[in-house]
């Protein structure tokens, strides 16, 4: 077991917890389930669960996790007076639900006392993002082969996802971002019916999931000859890359770290053409944790955290270029 139930209701304030997010479920219980809660008490997790999951709860539950069937949580909570709840993800209508069946108990807002445990991750969850990172890293080895003229970009996403499967990813950790030519200047761009042309350039961004854990990789290909103008757009971005990468470490501020990148950017008289953070934390969710920009609350890096590092230059109509790295904090 990751936790110990005392030490997540310290982190919540509460004597009890009431957790619903269903990713924070899974990282409590190392169950997936569609439906069911965790009753964090000061010595126990309750995961309450229905007749669906019962089976598979009991067989995969992490120790100190006690599997029940749904119907006893209300009796579960007979004895608790006061209980925390997930005000980030609870809607109001579920929480009127709960005040109404749970009379005796009093409902306080709780934020981020599970998500503040994941953003360090032990040696198992390192092990499963890297496993994530490689398959990865295979999928993006393989596209040079199909950057042939006339596949579509929609085409090119379908093959990566297909690639993903044979190579025992659960599933892509976001839409596969495929991008030709002018199109590449949108960073999030949905792949459409657009043919590949000798000379366009072509952005990926992709991540798959193993195990429940993410990856996040993003790649530029040239298939011609790389005028001028991409050579130095690349070059000013990769060396912003690898300048913020060198200065990862614990305790480094998020704000210093897209700070250095902007730098970078700066001397080629580009950062205005970087428009979103440098990166996000990553784990069970594609992005969790920090936010690597000046626009965000200023945190400081924790040891065992991983993080992307993902500067982009992007110039409308024309073309975009970015280049995403994993690194966990050391």
């Amino acid at each position: 077991m990751r936790l110990a139930a005392r030490t997540v209701l310290k982190a919540a304030n509460t004597s009890a917890l009431l957790v619903s997010d269903l990713v924070n479920v899974r990282y409590l219980t190392g169950v997936c389930v569609s439906s069911g809660v965790v009753l964090v008490l000061p010595s126990s997790f309750l995961f309450f669960v229905d007749s669906r999951y019962r089976e598979m709860a009991e067989e995969n539950r992490l120790p100190g996790v006690s599997v029940r069937d749904i119907a006893g949580l209300e009796k579960a909570m007979t004895t608790v007076r006061i209980c925390g709840f997930e005000s980030a993800h609870v809607t109001v209508e579920s929480l009127q639900r709960w005040k109404k069946k749970f009379k005796n108990t009093k409902f306080v807002q709780v934020r981020g006392a599970v998500e503040c445990f994941r953003r360090s991750k032990d040696k198992e969850e390192l092990l499963l993002i890297g496993r994530s990172a490689r398959i990865t890293a295979e999928l993006l080895r393989r596209i040079p082969a199909s950057l042939r003229a006339g596949i579509t970009e929609r085409a090119l996403a379908w093959k990566i996802e297909q690639w993903a499967r044979e190579l025992g990813a659960e599933s892509m950790s976001f839409d596969p971002i495929v991008a030709f030519g002018a199109h590449t200047s949108r960073p999030h761009h949905r792949p459409t019916t657009k043919r590949l042309q000798r000379g366009h350039i072509v952005q990926i961004d992709i991540g798959v999931k193993y195990r429940g854990y993410c990856s996040d990789r993003s790649c530029v290909y040239f298939t011609g000859k790389i005028s001028a103008e991409y050579k130095r757009a690349y070059q000013a971005v990769r060396e912003a890359k690898d300048t913020a990468k060198r200065a990862v470490k614990a305790g480094m501020s998020t704000r210093a770290l897209d700070r250095i990148a902007r730098d970078v950017l700066k001397k080629y008289d580009m950062e205005k053409y970087f428009t979103h953070s440098l990166g996000h934390g990553v784990g069970l969710e594609i992005h969790e944790g920090v936010s690597l920009s000046v626009s965000s609350s200023d945190e400081k890096l924790r040891k065992d955290e991983v993080i992307t590092i993902e500067p982009g230059v992007y110039f409308p109509g024309k073309f975009g270029i970015r280049l995403e790295d994993m690194v966990v904090v050391a």
